[in-house]
């Protein structure tokens, strides 16, 4: 009968010599010499594999769109934001309403930290109160009202011409934009999309709440 020892399955004296080996060959790199052919292939065997990185987090649907980026007109992904709760406004430099760039970056600072983005897509498609270049467009933002959140360059949101994320807005929202600074919500699973006409302020109690609530939400992609 076999006999049972210490290294499973291993026979004494080729467990002892397994031991002595093992010895044998920190001694020998620690010295820095040469070490025996049986020492250099026990180095050269391979380290257990590491754990499998887990899968990316996809993109939702809604947000995988990529635009140029006011300053820059580099493309830019707004998949970056997923996770994130999201607000999309069509803005413009000559409206009645556009010191709502002020209400809007104040609420971008505030909320900024919790996890929500403002995004901003100049249009003209509302009384031509959007003629400028796009550089004509950043510069008025940034000294008129120190806006520092995304913006992106001028573009159509409604009709046949609307770009892509707003025909998406549109059909999941039931509603499109029917004047400039426009609000739509989207949580952030990047599904569910809420509508906030111009009128709504961007520190108007129902909407603050609104986004407060999805702020506190966890993130639970897909669903």
């Amino acid at each position: 009968m076999a006999q049972s020892t210490g290294n499973a399955g291993v026979a004494p004296g080729r467990g002892e010599g397994l031991a002595v080996r093992g010895i044998g060959l920190a001694a020998c790199l620690f010295a820095g010499l040469v070490c025996p052919a049986w020492a250099a292939a026990a180095a050269a065997v391979p380290a257990a594999p590491a754990a499998p990185v887990a899968a990316a987090v996809a993109c939702p649907a809604l947000l995988d769109f990529t635009f140029p980026e006011l300053v820059s007109g580099k493309p830019v992904s707004l998949c970056q934001y997923r996770g994130k709760v999201l607000m999309v406004v069509n803005t413009a430099s000559e409206c009645g309403f556009t010191p709502q760039y002020e209400q809007l970056e104040a609420l971008y600072r505030r909320l900024a930290p919790r996890g929500l983005v403002i995004v901003g897509f100049p249009s003209n498609d509302f009384g031509q109160q959007e003629r400028g270049s796009n550089k004509a467009i950043a510069e008025f933002c940034k000294l008129n009202y120190g806006v520092s959140f995304p913006m992106f360059e001028r573009t159509e949101v409604v009709g046949q011409r609307a770009n892509p994320l707003y025909a998406q807005l549109a059909r999941r929202s039931g509603a499109a934009p029917g004047w400039n600074f426009h609000k739509y919500v989207v949580d952030r699973s990047g599904n569910r999309v809420q509508s906030f006409a111009t009128t709504i302020r961007p520190d108007d109690p129902r909407l603050v709440r609104e986004l407060e609530r999805l702020l506190a939400e966890p993130y639970r992609p897909g669903a």
